[in-house]
């Protein structure tokens, strides 16, 4: 009797049995999520908030629309849209945030109050790889900077396009492994060297920035991912880049 080589992937760096990465995933924004958005202004020198807003300047959410937000984490996209909505007073538009990180979820419920929302976005703890709504739902579907995380990038926009009605957007904020010569060799120093340091003094933890600056340089190249997009049955596929090509915004359609 033969025993089959059981199914791993990367975590970071590491490779993990396949069974084992959300457990991972989830351990890791469960330690972060308290001082997460404090990181991103720290980590970004606060540029994440424009490569955000351009990213939802490029959606142009209109008011009637259902809008899902997947890994949203603590909602800085959810409550940008939610404040384009709030401007026509005609809005029936709704946001709905999935995250699988409890701790990130609520930590996302308690910001929007604070920022007066109490309507118009809703949340729920899911797995972007098994999203619990039904086919041709939505009429946008935004991720910025989550799916990094998954096990099976090509199974999340799978779902990305199943829960789109024809003629639904999708776009996605992530980093970019590939930068000029320029930039690259000062981006590789400060996210393996300062960045984690950074993590250990405001977070009180060294290895999740390690992972983060890890599973950067494991995402697709910008080719693989459109091609990725193209596969799942994405089309009026576009890009692009911000910040001398440290983050890029990718853009699909559900036809």
């Amino acid at each position: 009797m033969t025993n089959k080589k059981q199914k791993t992937t990367n975590f970071g760096f590491k490779t993990i049995p396949i069974n084992e990465k959300v457990s991972h995933v989830e351990e890791v924004f469960s330690k972060v999520a308290n001082k997460y958005d404090l990181m991103n202004d720290l980590m970004s020198l606060g540029i994440h908030r424009y490569w955000k807003n351009e990213m939802i300047n490029w959606l142009r959410p209109q008011p009637e629309w259902k809008i899902i937000d997947v890994a949203g984490g603590t909602g800085d996209i959810a409550i940008r849209i939610n404040k384009k909505f709030s401007k026509n007073p005609r809005n029936i538009g709704s946001i709905t945030v999935c995250d699988i990180n409890k701790n990130m979820v609520k930590k996302g419920r308690d910001k929007t109050i604070d920022n007066g929302i109490i309507s118009g976005i809703e949340w729920t703890i899911t797995d972007a790889e098994s999203l619990p709504f039904k086919d041709m739902t939505f009429d946008a579907y935004t991720v910025s900077f989550g799916l990094r995380n998954v096990t099976d990038i090509k199974n999340a926009l799978n779902e990305a396009r199943r829960v789109l009605k024809p003629g639904g957007r999708f776009l996605c904020l992530e980093f970019n492994k590939s930068l000029n010569i320029k930039l690259q060799s000062l981006y590789d120093s400060y996210s393996f060297n300062i960045l984690p340091k950074l993590g250990k003094i405001v977070v009180g933890e060294e290895e999740a920035y390690k992972y983060l600056s890890e599973s950067i340089r494991l995402f697709p190249s910008q080719k693989q991912f459109i091609s990725l997009m193209q596969e799942s049955g994405l089309s009026l596929l576009n890009l692009r880049n911000f910040s001398g090509g440290i983050v890029c915004i990718y853009s699909g359609w559900r036809i």
